[in-house]
């Protein structure tokens, strides 16, 4: 049986009238979701086609942990569809995932005192998937095309476990997800350890917690969430924090009860910790990625270290290997969707270390995947093309790497193209592009030329010559006024 499903079942015979999970203004013991478990099971067991995947594109609340949870005990694959995906990507996912079923608001059944549809997608031709799959987790697509990644059960719940494990199962205490339920970080290290430590989940919706529009959050919405509903945990990308962080301070406000907000999913600079423990805000950095199961080192108020990303979960083991990539075993994903099953330990695609005393230090990627402060996963080739695309560009270079927003290094096809011409040309792309790949600042340069190392001798960019060259501008976050001539 589910290691999660099996702490349902037993905190509701411990301290059956305890609360384990609020939201939409309703409040549920651990016997209340328990039966509202089963009775969903029931009710989704009936109602959805008998074989296939099932996506989920409910908003955060009460019905989406109860569904992932019914859907557990089902034994039904789950795919996750995030909110901040187009839906186009949306639609790419549960083609390619061979979703038969799609968990939507409506007025067709109730969970949870949430209305829910079940919309049949009926797909043509039934997907082979990885044996043992229970859930595919797609991630924001590193070329806009996203790519799913199978996870068993056991791998997820055995992060889950190491997470209660390394921060004691009285450290979530009340739980308030910010990110949607849909991003495998807050589905696995907030909600399973959450039901396994016997905390209270506190699932307030998207828009509840100031986060309905994930690229441009209401933070004040946030600072309050936090206060109004008592949380002592979250989980936050940096980009997140630094709003929250700022709000917070704006508002002078106390969140006294907050003892742990995790931080991972992106490079996170030591001014923002500093920044954080100034403003009393309790932040420990973490590090993983989908294939492991979303965590795979976690610094803790227990045990941590400056510089690194914290020690490594107790169930895995990681490597490093001659070229300083971190590689992590040995419970892998299963394999990718459409792919090969995956065999041996993870290379993760990261460069980093290990200390003597077991604490994992990332530097940075071996490919040119670039990571936003909001945790988004973006291949500044994809970016690049639609901009080429316009014919006012003849070079361009994205940049971005935990920035909140992408920005660009643009060569314009003639020296005499307007400021205004251009920035059409980016609207352009822009418009091809979901907003997490947006270029939303940009400057117009001289061409770049394979003299000065700004080329390779096929043509592409040399980034980090170029990161050089333009770090003044680079490293200023700020949008600015873009220049109408190249620099």
């Amino acid at each position: 049986m589910s290691h999660v499903l099996a702490a349902v079942e037993h905190w509701a015979k411990l301290k059956p009238m305890a609360t384990a999970l609020r939201g939409n203004g309703r409040e549920w013991t651990w016997s209340g979701l328990r039966d509202a478990v089963l009775q969903a099971a029931d009710v989704l067991g009936g109602k959805m086609p008998a074989t296939g995947p099932v996506g989920i594109g409910l908003d955060n609340g009460p019905a989406w942990v109860v569904t992932d949870l019914a859907l557990i005990r089902l034994g039904r694959i789950s795919v996750p569809i995030p909110p901040f995906f187009t839906p186009d990507q949306g639609r790419k996912a549960c083609r390619d995932a061979g979703v038969t079923s799609m968990l939507t608001p409506g007025t067709g059944l109730t969970i949870a005192d949430v209305g829910v549809d079940i919309v049949e997608l009926g797909a043509s031709a039934a997907v082979a998937l990885h044996e043992g799959t229970a859930k595919i987790t797609y991630t924001s697509g590193s070329t806009g095309q996203p790519k799913g990644v199978c996870l068993s059960l056991a791998q997820m719940e055995a992060v889950a476990g190491s997470l209660v494990e390394s921060l004691g199962a009285d450290v979530a205490g009340v739980h308030l997800p910010i990110l949607p339920l849909g991003v495998l970080l807050e589905n696995v290290a907030g909600l399973y350890s959450v039901v396994l430590a016997g905390c209270v989940y506190h699932a307030a919706g998207l828009a509840d917690v100031g986060f309905e529009r994930p690229f441009a959050p209401d933070f004040a919405r946030m600072v309050r969430a936090v206060i109004e509903t008592e949380a002592t945990s979250l989980i936050l990308p940096p980009e997140i924090l630094r709003g929250f962080i700022a709000a917070k301070t704006a508002m002078a406000a106390q969140t006294p009860r907050l003892t742990l907000v995790a931080i991972g999913g992106a490079k996170v600079s030591a001014q923002l910790l500093q920044t954080a423990r100034a403003a009393s805000v309790p932040v420990f950095e973490g590090y993983g990625l989908s294939e492991c199961g979303s965590v795979v080192a976690l610094n803790t108020p227990h045990v941590s270290r400056a510089g690194t990303v914290g020690k490594v979960l107790p169930h895995l083991d990681v490597m490093i290997g001659d070229d300083g990539e971190i590689i992590v075993g040995p419970r892998p994903f299963l394999g990718y969707v459409g792919g090969p099953a995956q065999i041996g330990p993870v290379r993760t695609g990261d460069i980093g270390g290990l200390d003597a005393d077991g604490f994992l230090r990332v530097s940075g990627r071996k490919t040119n995947t670039l990571i936003t402060a909001y945790g988004r996963n973006v291949a500044p080739e994809w970016v690049e093309s639609e901009l080429l695309a316009q014919p006012e560009i003849a070079q361009a270079m994205v940049f971005g790497e935990a920035q909140p927003a992408l920005g660009a290094l643009i060569v314009p096809f003639s020296p005499t193209t307007p400021a205004q011409a251009l920035q059409a040309a980016v609207d352009r792309a822009n418009a091809a592009l979901p907003h997490y790949a947006r270029v939303l600042r940009w400057k117009a340069v001289r061409p770049f030329d394979p003299a000065r190392g700004e080329l390779t001798g096929n043509g592409r960019p040399r980034r980090p010559t170029l990161l050089e060259t333009y770090a003044d501008f680079i490293q200023t976050t700020e949008e600015t006024e873009c220049p109408s001539s190249p620099a």
